[in-house]
């Protein structure tokens, strides 16, 4: 491939992104291992003056506008089919990369034909790790113990901590169920195969139909805790928790339902599970008189 190609295409949606947008392009190289990287912002918000902001701040990123919110899925898709780089890179717009992670994940992408996406250890502001970018296809019992606080009150115990499997090392790296769509990485080849984002998903669960479908083609999922980016997860969903909390367990109760849901038995079992973990996820939320139960 010449050396001229892009190798890594990263894809950012943004949704009334204006205030995260600087850290995030400016912390993106141009360039990786002797090779362009191309970024393209896709925006879900029109109007909001990023396309005039970017064309000034930041003239080298390609800037598509919607025209309106088509949800998460269908904007990467829209970028993917943009951009042209041997690696693609899904990422949020609160997120602050570095060049040492992503030619990590980037050289290991190239060198390991089995590997489907990778992502590192995602840190939020406070230094703590967010827990969504390493996580299990959780079964019945791993969804209750997350649900219910079993899972927060023994981390370190695999039998209650399947969910975000907090018994493994944060610094390690291992093949895991599924990544945060914060950060996606693959190669272009991979997503060919596998397909991208389904788009009847809005927004939440698409990034879990994503690594299930990758994974179920042979491709392994990888999460490396020896990088690191930072993500600004919540700045813009905490105003309303509730709200966001039940988007999620609805999401990922229809992700269950297409891949798991082969029977009638096996769709209302799951709609049931996933109507309980809600409640009981939100209840303890409310006891507790603060939201910081984060959602499945």
């Amino acid at each position: 491939m010449s050396d001229s190609a892009p190798l890594l295409s990263v894809i950012i949606v943004a949704y009334k992104s204006r205030d995260e947008l600087p850290a995030c392009l400016g912390s993106l190289p141009r360039e990786l291992l002797g090779r362009p990287v191309e970024v393209c912002v896709v925006n879900n918000s029109p109007g909001d003056g990023v396309a005039e902001w970017i064309a000034r701040e930041f003239p080298a990123v390609r800037f598509i506008e919607l025209g309106t919110n088509l949800g998460f899925g269908r904007a990467n898709n829209a970028g993917y089919r943009a951009t042209t780089g041997e690696c693609v890179l899904f990422l949020n717009p609160d997120t602050v990369s570095n060049s040492a992670a992503l030619e990590h994940c980037v050289r290991r992408a190239l060198a390991e034909p089995e590997l489907g996406l990778i992502s590192p250890r995602l840190e939020q502001a406070d230094g703590t790790m967010d827990q969504a970018c390493r996580r299990s296809i959780p079964t019945l019992w791993d969804g209750f113990c997350r649900a219910s606080g079993l899972a927060a009150a023994f981390p370190r115990t695999a039998f209650f901590a399947g969910y975000n499997l907090t018994h493994l090392p944060v610094d390690g790296t291992y093949e895991v169920g599924a990544i945060n769509g914060a950060f996606l990485l693959g190669r272009r080849e991979v997503l060919e195969k596998t397909g991208q984002f389904d788009e009847q998903f809005f927004m939440y669960g698409d990034d879990l139909d994503l690594c299930i479908r990758v994974a179920r083609e042979g491709f392994q999922i990888v999460y490396d805790g020896r990088q690191r980016i930072t993500h600004l997860k919540g700045l813009s969903v905490a105003r309303d928790f509730d709200r966001m909390s039940t988007a999620i367990f609805d999401a990922n109760r229809d992700v269950y339902l297409k891949h798991f849901g082969t029977s009638a038995f096996a769709r209302t079992k799951w709609r049931a599970m996933f109507g309980l973990w809600k409640r009981v996820a939100l209840l303890r939320a409310k006891l507790r008189g603060h939201h910081k139960v984060r959602p499945l």
